[in-house]
């Protein structure tokens, strides 16, 4: 368990609820005593279970051994983590001046089956246009090379909107706050205005909100076998939320839903503020 270890992605979520269901299901094994069965720490027991951290087809070799699980399933087992690795997709290869919680992330919104983000204060990833993405980069002060190959890996995180239940709730703040100019503004404001003619949904919120929702911009993820996960950007990483910490997120996803324009109010405030320009 030496050396540099990988970003958990979404696919050790999956292979961490399997390995947890074999403990609890086949074996009488605390989570203690499996722990120490394997040679590894509780914490690190804990993190793969609850797909924390990565985990590789050998590792999952040595638990499934120390369970006395069958052959046959065993196998399956394995085999099924390490096609998950061989699946990986652009993510799982670094490019240069993109960093590597971006891969995570990725990997996490290609197994989802909704995404809801909210913003505050610019347009989220997901939804952004070339123009104003390379503004805002360049503004963080990423270099030409960098913005090419942070654009690269944007546009393909926006490869899975078809795929999936996206919902973008988006403070009107953010509608205002311009990177790259008018130009870029107005043609960022037309291709939030078109998002419902590609699936997507495009909610503007007004006005004064709960201090609890101007904490900070969120994205919030749904599995179809797995519990969800919150991602939170921060200034050159991220931040993941699992579980019980994820509820209160659903909560405020459901307020916003509540007090958000509807998808066409929201259309007709998005070109009325692009007309304006």
């Amino acid at each position: 368990m030496s050396g540099q270890r990988k970003n958990p992605q979404a696919r050790d979520r999956t292979i961490g609820a399997q390995l947890k269901a074999v403990r609890v299901e086949q074996t009488s094994l605390s989570l203690e005593a499996a722990a120490r069965a394997i040679g590894w720490s509780m914490a690190t027991l804990s993190r793969t279970e609850n797909g924390k951290r990565h985990i590789t087809s050998e590792e999952v070799a040595v638990v499934l051994t120390t369970y006395g699980v069958p052959v046959a399933q065993r196998e399956e087992l394995i085999e099924s983590a390490r096609s998950g690795v061989q699946a990986a997709g652009w993510w799982s290869r670094p490019l240069p001046g993109v960093l590597p919680d971006v891969g995570t992330l990725a990997s996490y919104e290609a197994s989802a089956r909704a995404i809801t983000n909210w913003s505050l204060n610019f347009i989220p990833g997901l939804l952004q246009t070339e123009q104003y993405a390379a503004a805002l980069m360049a503004d963080d002060g990423a270099n030409p090379d960098e913005v090419k190959s942070r654009w690269y890996a944007r546009v393909r995180r926006q490869r899975v909107l078809p795929k999936v239940e996206y919902v973008a709730f988006l403070h009107e703040l953010a509608l205002r706050m311009s990177f790259g100019g008018v130009d870029a503004q107005r043609d960022q404001l037309a291709h939030l205005a078109q998002a419902a003619d590609r699936g997507h949904a495009v909610r503007v919120v007004r006005g004064r909100l709960p201090h609890r929702l101007l904490l900070h911009p969120w994205l919030l993820l749904h599995f179809a076998d797995a519990s969800p996960v919150l991602h939170v950007e921060l200034n050159g990483s991220s931040v993941y939320l699992h579980d019980d910490e994820v509820g209160i997120y659903d909560n405020m996803r459901s307020e916003l839903d509540r007090v958000a324009l509807s998808t066409a109010e929201s259309r007709s405030t998005i070109e009325q503020l692009r007309e304006r320009l």
